[in-house]
């Protein structure tokens, strides 16, 4: 079993920078791949970045050069530094373990960016 927790959202300005922290625990592989979604109102769900046990990145289009996901060695915290925000990354940031047919999420943290 994996809990995951984050935190760091908050209210910000446009153009300013927030750093999300994921606190994973329990039976976290450095097999699976973590990263960090979102959910604006209204909206489906979408991933916003990945990073895989090797350490290889994967960012969507929309925060590429804006947003850098981070982990620690052991798997126990993963980030999300994100700058240069804009008013629609303003959503729920959730983060999310998948090892093979195994998914985890947290409780989401809200981050909201005002222009």
């Amino acid at each position: 079993q994996v809990q995951l927790v984050e935190s760091g959202g908050g209210l910000v300005q446009a153009g300013g920078s927030l750093k999300l922290t994921c606190s994973g625990s329990g039976s976290i592989s450095s097999l699976s791949i973590m990263g960090w979604y979102r959910q604006a109102p209204g909206k489906q769900r979408e991933l916003v970045a990945t990073v895989t046990g090797r350490g290889a990145t994967n960012y969507t289009e929309s925060v590429k050069g804006r947003f850098r996901i981070s982990r620690t060695t052991n798997w126990k915290n993963i980030f999300l530094q994100m700058n240069s925000l804009k008013p629609e990354d303003t959503a729920v940031y959730y983060c999310n373990y998948r090892r093979l047919s195994y998914e985890a999420w947290g409780q989401g943290t809200q981050v909201t960016v005002s222009s």
